[in-house]
């Protein structure tokens, strides 16, 4: 009987905390941000909804969309993966973004009160350690 409840319990707290860290995440705040000269994006995902905004002033009106839940799921799971305190230690596999080959792209998450942030990286070819959640992100931008 002492191990049945110890099991039943040990599956009750397991539960309990990911439903814990599912809302944390929820709370987070992820900015994916490209730029050259002539090309700008940025993308902000938080919540189960995104923007996306071409323009770099700031002066265009933001519409949020909602994320669907089977994308979203993924976006968690990609989140999860993460190591937030190893972003700014991360290397970009490529340089194309030094002689204009590929926009400067970097990513920043706000999570619990603490930003973390990568150095930049080229567009499209983000750091392996963050190439899933990065990839889930930038297909937010695509039109449909």
């Amino acid at each position: 009987m002492k191990i049945l409840s110890l099991i039943f319990i040990t599956i009750f707290i397991s539960k309990g905390c990911d439903a814990e860290q599912q809302q944390d995440i929820e709370s987070a705040l992820i900015e994916y941000t490209a730029t050259t000269r002539g090309f700008y994006q940025q993308i902000v995902v938080q919540n189960q909804q995104y923007t996306v905004t071409k323009d770099r002033n700031g002066n265009e009106k933001l519409d949020k969309k909602s994320i669907s839940k089977a994308e979203w799921k993924k976006i968690v799971e990609a989140f999860q993966e993460v190591d937030l305190y190893e972003l700014p230690k991360l290397k970009s596999p490529t340089e194309k973004r030094f002689y204009d080959g590929a926009a400067i792209a970097n990513i920043k998450i706000v999570y619990k009160g603490k930003t973390y942030e990568t150095n930049g990286f080229d567009h499209g070819n983000p750091p392996l350690e963050i190439e899933k959640l990065v990839n889930k992100i930038t297909l937010l931008a695509i039109p449909e």
